[in-house]
């Protein structure tokens, strides 16, 4: 699937969210610790932005840490914690090899002082990077994110009296920058978006696959965004007959 028709590239996505799930079964399928499943999939998480930067994808967001997260065994935190702070700002190299610029979304003041020292780190240090934009979307919920955004205008707003608008809430996002997600990926087998991106992906492209995330390759990137050229998007309209 290395080759690619030029015309079909041409309707890649623009910005693509990506769900990364299945990293406990893939572990719990090889009697591993579910530690070791993260760890791959870190691993897989980088081998799609290398496949992203190559396909010209200007933009990715990965849900790596939701608001509901916490609610899983402290042990399985913690190390994710850890993860995060040791391996954000140590593959700097990388993500300079690829050109990709790191942000995070979400609310970074529960974390340790070594993951918000990490997160700001790497933002800093890949700030010049203009090929690609990766969001890594780490303590984030979409409906936190619409109650901060509206927290946020309530706090600094001069309104005159006017009405709450929906660009209001867009402009008080964590990234208001990017735009908004064309196509959302999930992978492991589930069919749901899990509280991700729910303002942004109003008229998002939906994809489910079973394989699980470490497993992860170009190929599967490419299948995916094959699948997506191939798709009509109305945006609630109808098209020419």
């Amino acid at each position: 699937m290395d080759t690619i028709g030029s015309y079909s590239q041409n309707r890649y996505p623009t910005h693509i969210g990506i769900i990364m799930d299945g990293n406990g079964r893939w572990a719990k399928q090889r009697s591993l610790p579910r530690s070791m499943g993260h760890f791959e999939g870190v691993k897989a998480a980088k081998r799609i932005v290398q496949a992203a930067s190559e396909l010209e994808i200007p933009y990715l967001t990965f849900y790596a840490f939701s608001t509901e997260n916490w609610s899983r065994p402290s042990k399985e935190v913690d190390y994710l914690m850890n993860l995060f702070s040791t391996r954000l700002f140590s593959e700097i190299n990388f993500y300079n090899s690829v050109g990709a610029r790191i942000l995070v979304r979400g609310n970074s003041s529960r974390f340790p002082s070594s993951v918000q020292n990490a997160i700001i780190s790497t933002q800093d240090a890949t700030s010049h990077n203009r090929h690609i934009t990766v969001t890594l979307a780490i303590n984030y919920g979409g409906q936190d994110e619409i109650v901060r955004s509206v927290n946020r205008w309530l706090s600094d707003r001069d309104c005159g009296g006017r009405e709450f608008s929906a660009e209001d809430v867009m402009k008080h996002f964590d990234h208001p920058e990017i735009p908004t997600v064309d196509y959302i990926i999930r992978s492991g087998g589930e069919r749901r978006i899990s509280n991700f991106l729910l303002w942004e992906s109003a008229y998002a492209e939906l994809m489910f696959y079973d394989s699980l995330w470490p497993d992860w390759r170009k190929e599967h990137l490419v299948q995916a965004c094959e699948e997506y050229a191939n798709r009509i998007r109305r945006y609630g309209g109808v098209l020419d007959e």
